[in-house]
């Protein structure tokens, strides 16, 4: 809907002044022939004061009008969507349209008419379904502008509504650990808003089109007029031309809008031959002063309802009543008697300086205020600029963090209000500058994270390869530590992007579950096997405790029966090898009450534990015996050898002598110590396993 400033932009123009007129009747016809071809310079060179005023006013209105339009960011700064490219061309078009008629014919009668308004609708409250619903039933309204206000506040209610949206999903999808740069969400209805939005604009563009023919067409008829008002003048004939010049004055009314460009000019070039009109019409002073008469009450009547615009308190609205009062003076309105034209328009033109110096003292004082807003907003710039900190603080909270303060920031920002023209777009421009330079470094950071997201998924797909290919390995006890480590290295390696994520995380799972669920499956049949042999260990160990009780009948022979026994039943694992400490105790036992020497019950000690570790493939534990006894065997060697030089001490003591005698004691411990360690050695060096 055309607002009123753009239906009163380009109408402004007051009456000019009337040209004097010539004092013989018969030379100003020729006089005009003349000077037909030279209209407008005509017009040019008799600028009035009525014309100075009447630039002024529409200085003032252009003025407001692109401080309207420069503000605008503070109104609707968060509408993300995008305007199909013919809008841009519509606009302009729009403002090549004349704009007469509607306000200006309401404003005819003392009281302007009042367009009937709905209740109206607190969009806010709505959802996206209903939103679409109300712009449905706007878009198929057959008053195209004047539904653009209505469409223009779903349009900003949807856009805010669905950025919030957008950052709920958004913050929904970084919390499952998302990467802002993948982040894609689109709403059904978005769409369908999209659709309409499209085809009340498509409807809206071919709207001003048509407008446009119809006021060529418009302007068309009204050149036509003038040529019949010139051909009037030029062959008038007394008895009917106050009667053709009124039914051209009807026709011309009658005419609907011409282009914006070209409405100045054709006015004043009608009112021209209107003025030279009248200058004959002195042959028939009655018809002449009855329209000077009618005119003047008319213009008189302006000149009170402009009186009455000086009580305004809304000085916006005073001015646009105002534009409307001087479309009047010049649409509706005719010349007046030369004595008189001077005067009324002085008295036009004084309180239209007035109201234009109280708008003018009032927007001083909102320039103030607006000042005030500008430091406040380069405040905020500031803060946003400094919210940019090292490079080596980024991190994927970090961002989140500062995304959070911007947006906030954001919010203050456009909260504030508007700021002086001047500096509305030096400011804006700041404004974009600061969360430019902002997204700038966060798409940086979050490149580079993809970027490194993508190296990981490299190295996941390298162990999703390694654990199908051993996953249906047999080798369980190789196989089961690769696979533990590599499930250790894939929570190692960090995030994957996320539309891969799911994926190769459910084929590494498969592989490693695949393999662990056959080895829980040997291992089941295992448990049930071990089970049968823990329970016949069990019931041989208490038969050869019953057994030793009896010492008289216990030989090497027998305990190496017992021995065979036990190792026949098989291995127990796990927690189940309680049984076999419990039987090498016995054992072992055993052994001290045979009646052999010491080294003796020390093999057979050994063997026992030797071949216990043989029974389970236990070669890690035999490496680790031959190892141990190594050591032994060299800390008793250089034990011995250390008391053999503490001998060279007692040379000249005698051999009762106390210590030496201990000496010599603790170096034959040691050799028979280091005798039972050797053989030990000897029996496992020629042992294979």
């Amino acid at each position: 809907m055309l607002d009123d400033k753009e239906i009163q932009e380009g109408n402004n123009l007051s009456e000019e002044k009337m040209p004097d007129a010539a004092a013989n009747l018969e030379a100003q016809p020729v006089e005009e022939k003349n000077n037909e071809k030279n209209v407008l310079d005509t017009e040019n060179k008799d600028v009035s004061k009525e014309q100075q005023v009447e630039e002024s006013v529409k200085e003032a209105e252009i003025k407001e009008e692109k401080s309207n339009k420069a503000t605008a960011e503070d109104s609707d700064a968060e509408v993300e969507a995008k305007e199909p490219e013919s809008e841009e061309k519509m606009v302009a078009e729009r403002d090549n349209l004349e704009v007469t008629s509607t306000s200006a014919v309401d404003k005819k009668t003392d009281k302007p008419k009042d367009k009937p308004t709905e209740p109206s609708v607190n969009y806010k409250t709505l959802s996206f379904e209903e939103l679409n619903k109300y712009l449905q039933k706007l878009v198929k309204s057959d008053d195209v502008a004047g539904v653009k206000e209505e469409v223009d506040k779903i349009k900003r209610t949807f856009n805010k509504k669905y950025k919030e949206l957008l950052a709920e999903k958004k913050a929904e999808f970084i919390k499952d650990n998302g990467n802002e740069i993948d982040f894609h969400y689109r709403d059904k209805e978005y769409g369908n808003f999209k659709d309409l939005l499209f085809e009340y604009k498509t409807k809206r563009d071919r709207f001003y089109k048509q407008q446009a023919q119809e006021q060529k067409e418009n302007l068309e008829k009204r050149l036509a007029l003038i040529e019949k008002l010139k051909e009037l003048i030029d062959n008038a004939e007394p008895d009917n031309m106050y009667n053709d010049y009124k039914a051209i004055q009807a026709e011309w009314k009658t005419i609907g809008k011409i282009p914006h460009n070209k409405y100045n000019d054709t006015w004043r070039t009608y009112h021209h031959h209107v003025e030279r009109f009248y200058d004959l019409l002195h042959l028939s002073n009655d018809f002449r002063d009855l329209d000077f008469k009618h005119n003047l009450e008319g213009k008189l009547q302006l000149i009170e309802r402009a009186k009455g615009l000086l009580a305004y308190t809304d000085l916006n609205k005073a001015f646009n009543e105002l534009q409307v009062l001087h479309q009047l003076w010049k649409e509706d309105y005719g010349p007046v008697a030369r004595d008189k034209r001077e005067e009324i328009w002085e008295e036009f033109s004084e309180i239209t300086k007035q109201i234009h110096h109280k708008r003018h003292e009032y927007q001083k004082i909102l320039d103030k205020k607006y000042e005030v807003n500008a430091e406040a907003k380069r405040e905020i710039i500031g803060q946003i600029t400094g919210l940019i900190g090292d490079e080596n603080e980024e991190s994927h909270k970090y961002w989140q963090q500062k995304i959070k303060e911007l947006e906030a920031l954001r919010k203050e920002f456009f909260k504030i209000g508007k700021v002086p023209r001047y500096m509305n777009e030096q400011i804006w421009q700041e404004f974009r500058a600061a969360t430019r330079n902002f997204n700038r470094r966060k798409n940086k950071y979050y490149k580079n994270l993809k970027h490194e997201q993508y190296k990981n998924l490299e190295k996941k797909r390298e162990l999703i390869k390694i654990a199908q290919e051993h996953k249906d390995s047999d080798d369980f006890e190789k196989t089961t530590d690769l696979m533990k480590k590599i499930q250790s290295d894939w929570k190692k390696i960090g995030h994957a992007p996320r539309k891969y994520s799911d994926k190769i995380w459910k084929e590494f799972k498969s592989a490693c579950n695949y393999y662990f669920d056959r080895l829980h499956g040997v291992q089941d049949q295992n448990n049930k096997e071990q089970i049968a042999v823990f329970e016949k260990k069990k019931e041989l160990l208490e038969n050869i405790k019953s057994q030793a009780k009896n010492t008289e009948k216990l030989s090497e022979t027998l305990i190496n029966a017992y021995l065979d026994d036990w190792q026949k039943l098989g291995v127990l694992t796990g927690r189940m090898r309680h049984v076999e400490v419990k039987f090498n105790k016995l054992i072992q036992k055993l052994y001290e009450k045979l009646d052999v020497d010491k080294e003796t019950v020390e093999m057979l000690k050994f063997k026992n534990v030797i071949n216990n570790y043989i029974a389970n493939n236990d070669t890690k534990k035999l490496n680790h015996e031959q190892l141990f006894i190594r050591r032994k065997i060299d800390e008793i060697t250089k034990e011995v050898q250390q008391l053999e030089n503490n001998i060279s001490f007692f040379s000249n003591a005698d051999d009762d002598n106390p210590l030496l005698k201990g000496v010599y004691e603790n170096i034959e411990n040691y050799n028979e110590e280091l005798k039972i360690w050797q053989s030990k050695l000897d029996y496992l060096v020629g042992l294979k396993y």
